[in-house]
C-alpha cells in the first residue's frame, strides 16, 4: 500500500523534477516536462489508460536525458526507478513506468520499438507534440544553438536513412532535423487526440519552412 496519496505522489514528483531539471537546456527542463504532463492528460480523456503510470511516465520521461549524459540511455531509467520506488508503489507501476522512458525516444525513426502499451501511446504522443509546431520549432533552434550548429546548409542534405547511433552523433544544420524528425512525427502518431493535434502542428511548421527559404534566398513568398 502506498505511503502517499496520488495527488502527493504527482507533487512529490513534480518537486523532484524541477530540482532535477532546474540548470537544464531550455528545451528540456522543467517547462518541456509541464508541457508534455499536460497533453499527457489531455490524451488521456479520450484513451482508457491508467493515469497514474501516464503522469508519471510523462513527468519523468526526460529526468536524464541521455543526449545530456554523454549518450549513456541508462541514467534516465536508473533515476526514475529510484524515485518511482521511494512512493511506495507497486512493481508493476514502476516496471511500466521504466519501460516508458526505456521506450519513448525517437532514436531516428529506424529502431525496432520493444515496448508497447496504451499507457506508453500516450506519453509518447504527449512528449512529440511538443516537438511539433511554435513551440517545437522554438526548441529545435534553441538545441542548435546550445549545440553551435549552422542554422542551414544547402550543401548537406537530411539523412533519413541514419541508423540511431548516427543519429545521436549527428551534428547536422538545424533545419535538417525537420526532415530527419519533425516533420515525420505526424504520421506516427499514437491516438486520435494526438493526431488531430499533429496535423494542425505539422502544417504551421510547414508554413514557418516556406518562409524560411523564401527568406534565406531574398526573395518574397
Amino acid at each position: 500500500m502506498a505511503l502517499f496519496s496520488t495527488e502527493e505522489i504527482i507533487q512529490n514528483t513534480i518537486t523532484f523534477v524541477k530540482n532535477e531539471l532546474q540548470n537544464a537546456e531550455g528545451g528540456h527542463d522543467w517547462f518541456h516536462i509541464e508541457r508534455v504532463y499536460k497533453n499527457a492528460l489531455l490524451i488521456s480523456e479520450s484513451e482508457n489508460v491508467d493515469k497514474m503510470v501516464v503522469s508519471l511516465g510523462a513527468l519523468l520521461h526526460d529526468i536524464a536525458d541521455s543526449k545530456f549524459h554523454a549518450g549513456d540511455e541508462t541514467v534516465g531509467p536508473k533515476k526514475a526507478h529510484q524515485f518511482v520506488k521511494s512512493q511506495n508503489l507497486s512493481e508493476e507501476i514502476i516496471e511500466h513506468v521504466v519501460k516508458i522512458i526505456e521506450n519513448i525516444s525517437f532514436k531516428g525513426g529506424n529502431k525496432i520499438q520493444q515496448f508497447h502499451s496504451k499507457e506508453l501511446d500516450v506519453v509518447q504522443d504527449a512528449d512529440r507534440l511538443d516537438a511539433l509546431g511554435a513551440v517545437g520549432i522554438a526548441r529545435t533552434f534553441n538545441y542548435g544553438g546550445f549545440k553551435n550548429r549552422k542554422l542551414y546548409d544547402p550543401e548537406i542534405k537530411p539523412n533519413l536513412k541514419m541508423t540511431p547511433s548516427e543519429y545521436k552523433a549527428s551534428d547536422a544544420p538545424t533545419i535538417n532535423h525537420f526532415y530527419e524528425k519533425l516533420l515525420l512525427l505526424k504520421d506516427r502518431m499514437n491516438t486520435e487526440t494526438g493526431r488531430k493535434i499533429a496535423e494542425q502542428r505539422h502544417q504551421f511548421m510547414e508554413g514557418f519552412l516556406k518562409q524560411f527559404y523564401a527568406e534565406w534566398a531574398g526573395s518574397n513568398v
